[in-house]
């Protein structure tokens, strides 16, 4: 059986990710690297706080890696701040960790992401999917969803807006645009789980449409 390791476990597809390995009889082990407690418990799991400015990742090994981090500028205060969480950090995270034996890394992206973009938010996640391409994982699964649907602990208000919006236009969304549809985090994360352990090698990119 395997090792997992989460970045951003608290999240709303990250919560859902934690429950999905749990419950897989693929992983003896499930690895939280947070800042603060998350106050989850399971037989399986084992929580790390680590200072994401300076992590000590000693001891920490596993096969499998998924980063679900995300956050916005209104709570992290600034982009400076933002892309230092959205980017930095797992890219960090990342190369340490492939050091100390990962094999598969499977990142939440978004929809529409472009390190080439004028929108600072597709922008940041494009950068990031090409510092985790750059590090050559065995495989490597990039996950770009569309609107994310599901309760999360905070609200964003923006977002609301967005899924009422998605809701209403959903119907005309065909062809192509099927891949702007809404997605369930939890299927994004029960997606990522099962492609963790499909055999993959190299790089694979998926997006809402086939998610959904």
């Amino acid at each position: 059986m395997k090792t997992a390791i989460v970045i951003g476990s608290t999240g709303l597809i990250g919560s859902e990710l934690v429950q999905h390995l749990q419950e897989n009889p693929n992983y003896s082990m499930v690895i939280l690297l947070n800042r603060r407690s998350s106050g989850v418990a399971h037989p399986k799991l084992t929580e790390r706080i680590i200072n994401f400015d300076a992590p000590d990742l000693n001891g920490i090994h596993g096969e499998d890696l998924f980063c679900a981090i995300g956050t916005t500028i209104r709570k992290a205060g600034s982009k400076e701040a933002q892309y230092k969480i959205d980017c930095e950090y797992p890219s960090t995270l990342a190369a340490l960790l492939k050091a100390q034996g990962a094999k598969q890394f499977l990142l939440v992206s978004s929809i529409g992401a472009d390190e080439q973009a004028s929108n600072f938010y597709l922008k940041t996640k494009g950068q990031l999917e090409k510092n985790i391409r750059d590090l050559n994982f065995e495989t490597t699964v990039i996950v770009r969803p569309s609107i994310l649907l599901g309760k999360r602990k905070e609200f964003r208000l923006g977002e609301k807006i967005a899924i009422v919006l998605m809701q209403l236009l959903s119907p005309l969304m065909i062809g192509s645009f099927k891949k702007y549809k809404g997605v369930q985090a939890a299927k994004v994360a029960s997606k990522m789980v099962e492609l963790a352990n499909a055999g993959l090698k190299g790089l694979h990119i998926i997006e809402s449409d086939t998610i959904n």
